[in-house]
């Protein structure tokens, strides 16, 4: 970015004085940078790739210069976290597109590329990945901000910085479990499915989320609760005593957001899920009944 500067003259003569024009110039630096990651959203886990631009405005290569990435660092309590990891040997250098050896780079307190240079009216190309840690904000509307900032002899420090946001979304797993095990013949079988969310936005009837499953062996004179409350089949759900198919309808199930909790003295974020118990009792057969189907 070229920085502007006025200059006015003044002439004197005979006691009088009279000002020149206000001439306008422009200083125009020697390198300037970009930066841009290759996603616009992170959760905890994902790999980022960042591409780092350098162009050399002036017709002299420029050489020995440091690349420094603070990997989204913030301060926190006294310290500093960051909430970005680099991935070890991801390093590439291109020179007017052709890839470079490997430069010199260390991680010990952000990222730091040596000897880089920038050829005479030309760019360099830096491309690096990081995976996103647990020092990364996963609530709505966060999001982690890095900076990078290119020193060097001779040329004046440029920086520039990308910002990713944390993914706006539900998350959702399940468990199943059985109980008893073994159960007897003609005794109840329980299922539980344990819903959980560990995203930072809840599902709601708006989402349309169901389970469905074939039970194996089927169930007789079947019971469902959702979150302790009885559901009602054709309302709430459809069941198929012939096939053993279960299947919630859309809009019944609900799950909460999860929580997001930062450690007071590390800083590292916790996610408690939300969660949801979806419970479906009935009866099973005999052990023939199971070998005749």
């Amino acid at each position: 970015m070229a920085t502007t500067f006025t200059n006015q003259a003044t002439l004197s003569y005979n006691g009088s004085t009279v000002r020149s024009n206000v001439a306008v110039g422009a200083i125009e630096g020697v390198l300037s940078v970009a930066k841009n990651a290759l996603t616009d959203e992170y959760t905890v886990g994902d790999t980022i790739t960042y591409v780092v631009s350098l162009i050399n405005n002036s017709e002299t290569t420029v050489t020995g210069l440091t690349v420094t990435d603070d990997l989204g660092a913030y301060i926190f309590n006294t310290g500093t976290v960051q909430p970005l990891t680099y991935v070890d040997g991801t390093v590439q250098y291109y020179l007017d597109g052709v890839l470079q050896a490997d430069p010199a780079v260390t991680a010990t307190n952000g990222l730091v590329i040596n000897g880089i240079s920038v050829p005479d009216g030309g760019n360099t190309v830096i491309v690096y990945s990081a995976t996103v840690n647990e020092y990364a904000p996963l609530d709505t509307d966060s999001a982690v901000v890095n900076t990078v900032t290119v020193t060097g002899t001779g040329v004046c420090d440029v920086t520039d910085a990308e910002t990713v946001s944390a993914v706006n979304t539900a998350l959702l797993s399940m468990v199943k479990s059985v109980t008893p095990v073994p159960v007897a013949e003609n005794g109840e079988l329980t299922y539980t499915f344990q819903l959980q969310n560990s995203g930072n936005t809840a599902v709601t009837d708006a989402d349309n989320a169901v389970v469905s499953d074939t039970f194996d062996p089927i169930l007789n004179n079947i019971s469902v609760t959702l979150d302790g409350t009885p559901l009602t089949t054709g309302a709430d759900y459809t069941y198929n005593e012939t096939t053993g198919v279960f299947e919630t309808l859309p809009g019944v199930l609900a799950i909460p957001a999860a929580t997001f909790t930062q450690d007071a003295t590390s800083g590292a974020w916790t996610v408690t899920p939300g969660s949801a118990t979806l419970v479906v009792s009935g009866t099973v057969g005999t052990i023939c009944d199971m070998a005749t189907t």
